[in-house]
């Protein structure tokens, strides 16, 4: 059985965590959580975990757009998630404070 779940967490006046995950029979198959803020009206994703290349891995972005992904060597789905997770709500102030630096 398929099940996804999506979701919205404000983090802060305007700061905000975003959750996609798609589960099959227990097991998560595809993921993405991003942490986003609000700059002159605009969202700008600032750190985002998702598998959307057939790997976990991290995506750290700076204002201009660009990229630098960073495998995460957590192979289980459900494991990798559950980190992504935790370090988003943990570490989303360092993320935003790095962010707004470059």
């Amino acid at each position: 059985m398929k099940r996804e779940v999506e979701y919205s967490i404000r983090l802060g006046e305007v700061d905000r965590y975003r959750h996609k995950h798609i589960r099959v029979s227990g097991k998560i198959v595809h993921f993405r959580v991003q942490f986003e803020t609000l700059i002159g009206g605009k969202w700008y994703p600032v750190v985002r975990y998702d598998t959307s290349h057939g790997f976990a891995h991290r995506d750290l972005i700076n204002r201009k757009g660009e990229v630098r992904k960073t495998p995460v060597f957590i192979y289980d789905y459900n494991d990798a998630l559950t980190f992504a997770e935790s370090d988003l709500r943990a570490n989303w102030e360092i993320y935003k404070e790095r962010f707004l630096k470059e």
